[in-house]
């Protein structure tokens, strides 16, 4: 079985191709969406999904969120007395979304496509692969996000010619694709995008303005120290409410209750668009990027896609209103759409017969190319970039060009391999590094031709040949700094096997646990001894290992905390 696997910063989701449609995968609590967020229970075994986000406010050093931010870089979280990387802590939500498709549907689930943002580099790129291999998955395909939510959409079906935007702005990264759909084939024509804004951002923003409007208010039995992971971790989950509510509401109140002190502080849809301002300024600039490289102007879109949780900020939805000229289409559910995306392109591989072949082209989202020396006043100057492949050209693409020596009898030139836009090499990302002899002439009438190819997979090869002596030199860049290598994967993936993972069937009520020590932490005076009450009949209940009284508990418990936190503890 083949599946489709959004690989979120926030939530994560997994689809099938079954009977002619993409359909969503519940987890084992029922719920389509997966929290991206990793930790360890009381017993040292790994939990993924609600049950862990519910932990990071009371046990933030055992639980490991966003992490898809830090992918291709040799970050790592500790988590107990174990340190993991960000590919490893992806490989856990992706190995528990695999284990839900196969419950659900009772066969082994042996591929994946798993989606990526179109402004993924070359390094994030390969981890986001390597995170599936440890997932015991294999991944022929990425697909960009932007793609996804084109397919989701049903634009490949298309008679018509005709160009669209997607606008994608997730938990933690933000996307805008270009394509063009015509003769069956869905052309990406550009992508840019900002792998570091997202509704996270928005949500730290609100946490840092309601920070600063207390600082003048004396509250005398306690302090906000920020630096306290458990409270950072209330005030984040505190703005998320309320930027969510001002999507509903003209007003909504942030309140604090920490150390018998409460903070109060209300925001409306005004404050919030100052507040917001700088993050909704960042948008229009890969806008405008993406625009220009696609040569083409904002009116002549046939179409406006919005994808993402964090689109449906009324803000966001004006925002692009006013850009564009019109209204977006938000017809399917913005946090599930490139989980259906990446099921269409899944049922698109396994060449599912209610499927009409369509060709895929993608871009390369990044620059390639070589450090060079430029002539200034003194001599040359060294450290400059000079881009063999531009962003956005569509791939597989090959080009060349030609570079010469700098010194007189020069016998060798080396080639610093760099990816990024920066004029300056050392701004830019290296890939790698390709070294070629020379015959020894004159400064200037050594020429090598640098030929750069860059195929669907990701894989780079740089070829340097030597017009004179007919001799080249090919390098494969498979590998960046920051990415494992095949021997560190197999060394992590029997590490990994290792790993006691809690049981699926215990994660209701592992999860009802997690969220009653939450509120109590939360919650002060009678209510505290309402939630304690609460937590000590469950466990009793839990010991008695009857199924039936503990559902019955478990679900009229979760209706009294669902009554609690909508009157917000008063």
């Amino acid at each position: 079985m083949i599946v489709g696997i959004d690989l979120g910063t926030t939530n994560s989701l997994i689809a099938v191709w079954r009977d002619g449609a993409p359909h969503l995968v519940p987890n084992a609590l029922g719920e389509l969406l997966t929290p991206s967020v990793v930790g360890l229970d009381d017993e040292d075994r790994i939990i993924v999904g609600r049950a862990a986000r519910e932990r990071l406010q009371t046990h933030p050093r055992q639980t490991a969120a966003l992490f898809k931010r830090y992918m291709g870089s040799a970050r790592t979280t500790t988590l107990g007395n174990r340190e993991f990387r960000p590919e490893e802590l992806s490989a856990m939500v992706l190995r528990s979304l695999r284990e839900d498709a196969e419950r659900h549907f009772g066969e082994p689930v042996e591929e994946a496509v798993i989606s990526v943002p179109a402004y993924f580099n070359d390094a994030q790129r390969k981890a986001t692969r390597i995170a599936g291999e440890l997932a015991g998955l294999k991944v022929e395909r990425l697909i960009n996000e932007p793609t996804a939510a084109a397919l989701a959409y049903g634009l490949h079906q298309r008679d018509s010619t005709s160009t669209f935007l997607v606008f994608d702005l997730g938990g933690g990264t933000f996307d805008v694709s270009i394509l063009e759909l015509f003769d069956g084939v869905m052309e990406v024509r550009a992508s840019a995008g900002d792998n570091f804004l997202g509704g996270e951002d928005f949500d730290t923003v609100l946490v840092q303005a309601f920070v600063a409007a207390q600082a003048d208010v004396p509250q005398p039995t306690s302090t906000l120290d920020l630096a306290d992971p458990q409270l950072f971790g209330r005030l984040r989950r505190e703005a998320e409410r309320v930027r969510k509510a001002l999507g509903q509401e003209s007003q909504a109140t942030f309140t604090l209750r920490h150390d018998n002190a409460q903070w109060q502080q209300s925001f409306d849809q005004t404050q919030l668009a100052n507040l917001y301002a700088p993050l909704l300024a960042r948008l229009r600039a890969p806008i405008e990027t993406a625009l220009r490289d696609a040569r083409i102007k904002a009116s002549e879109l046939d179409e406006i896609l919005l994808v993402g949780g964090t689109t449906r900020m009324p803000l966001i939805r004006r925002l692009a209103a006013s850009l564009f000229g019109r209204f977006p289409s938000i017809q399917l559910n913005p946090d599930e759409t490139v989980a259906l995306g990446a099921a269409v392109q899944a049922g698109l591989k396994a060449r599912d017969a209610a499927l009409e072949e369509v060709v895929l082209t993608d871009v390369c989202p990044y620059s390639l190319g070589i450090e060079t020396s430029v002539a200034c006043g003194y001599g040359y100057e060294s450290g400059h970039y000079l881009p063999i492949i531009e962003r956005n050209c569509v791939v597989p693409v090959s080009k060349v060009k030609r570079v010469v020596t700098l010194r007189d009898q020069q016998t060798h030139v080396r080639l610093g391999i760099y990816q990024g836009e920066s004029r300056r090499v050392s701004e830019n990302i290296f890939l790698g590094e390709l070294e070629v002899q020379v015959p020894p002439l004159p400064a200037g009438q050594a020429e090598v031709d640098v030929r750069f190819t860059y195929d669907t997979n990701g894989l780079l090869e740089a070829e340097a040949h030597i017009p004179l002596t007919g001799e080249k030199r090919q390098v494969v860049i498979t590998n960046n700094p920051g990415v494992l290598s095949p021997a560190e994967i197999a060394t992590r993936l029997a590490a990994l096997a290792e790993l006691k993972i809690h049981p699926r069937e215990q994660q209701p009520n592992t999860l009802l646990l997690a969220r009653l020590e939450r509120l109590y932490q939360e919650g002060r005076g009678e209510l505290r001894q309402r939630i304690d009450a609460m937590a000590t009949h469950f466990t009793h209940t839990l010991e008695h290992q009857d199924a039936h009284e503990i559902r019955t508990l478990r679900l009229r418990l979760n209706e009294e905390l669902d009554h609690l936190e909508k009157g917000s503890f008063e």
